[in-house]
């Protein structure tokens, strides 16, 4: 009995120490999320007024621009996966690497090579695993990125795009990434960067009855030039902070549920360990008791 204590209290110090441990990154988690979740709003506007003014400028100057030109028979597609660089968040990596395998087997249907560029060490630990080459990856910065990150990373893609699948880059850019709704939900996405995909207004939705007539000084292409590297590292930067937002809210959940989890252990153990110690002192109490009827049946 004495030995079955023990086993239960060293296995409730245990618990009550990784209590300790998933109670500090809650807290640490829920933090940092606000921050996050800050930044996100700061930078959604803008990422979604370039996006406008790209399309209002590839829909209107009618110039065939590299990056808005569809290709004919694609046939390599790149996909960034953004994923974090640490565990403890719950399913957030495993739902963003499980959307990423559903591409690439759309993707293999349409015959185009699937492309993987990865942001995370999450995702380079699942292509290192199953020994899966990769083009390129970063990590690091999952968190809290960077323009800086996001700058670089979209100077690589874009130049891999120009390239083209013939000099050994790609057709297509694709984004995988968890979007922020709110604390509770999460969304992973699929977007294709490059080439920019043009929807025209629909006139009746918005309520105009002729659609704005653009003038574009020095020319289209120009404007298309210095206009189409901003908009492919701001839609990068917005989907790294919507990423990071979504992986502190998630490992904030995961951590609040191990704490519970940890809590009920306790109680659990708790409880065990008491039980043992009163069927040891049952069971002293019988040894007494019996020791004395027969010291008095001896007499």
């Amino acid at each position: 009995m004495g030995a079955q204590q023990r086993v239960y209290r060293q296995r409730s110090r245990s618990v009550q120490s990784m209590k300790k441990i998933t109670r500090a990154m809650e807290l640490i988690a829920a933090s940092r999320v606000l921050k996050a979740r800050q930044r996100v709003e700061q930078t959604t506007p803008y990422a979604r007024a370039i996006t406008r003014a790209v399309s209002a400028v590839a829909t209107f100057s009618d110039v065939d621009h590299p990056l808005t030109t569809e290709r004919e028979n694609p046939t390599r597609a790149g996909v960034l996966i953004v994923t974090s660089d640490r565990g403890l968040a719950g399913a957030y990596s495993a739902n963003v690497l499980k959307k990423s395998e559903q591409l690439r087997e759309l993707l293999h249907e349409d015959q185009r090579t699937f492309v993987p560029y990865l942001a995370g060490r999450k995702a380079e630990g699942y292509y290192n695993f199953r020994q899966r080459p990769y083009e390129t990856s970063w990590s690091g910065f999952s968190d809290a990125p960077t323009f800086e990150i996001a700058k670089e990373i979209g100077e690589r893609l874009t130049a891999d795009f120009i390239k083209g699948a013939d000099e050994g880059g790609v057709d297509e850019i694709h984004l995988v990434y968890t979007r922020f709704i709110n604390m509770v939900s999460q969304e992973v996405q699929v977007v294709r960067l490059l080439p920019l995909e043009v929807v025209e207004e629909d006139v009746s939705e918005s309520g105009a009855d002729l659609f704005p007539l653009y003038e574009f000084e020095p020319s289209g292409p120009q404007v298309l030039d210095a206009l189409l590297p901003k908009y492919v590292t701001s839609r990068i930067y917005n989907a790294l902070l919507q990423a990071a937002a979504s992986e502190l809210a998630a490992r904030q959940r995961a951590m609040k549920s191990a704490t519970d989890n940890a809590e009920e252990l306790i109680k659990t153990y708790t409880r065990l360990a008491n039980q043992a110690r009163q069927a040891e002192i049952t069971q002293e109490i019988s040894e007494i008791v019996g020791g004395a009827s027969a010291l008095a049946d001896a007499k």
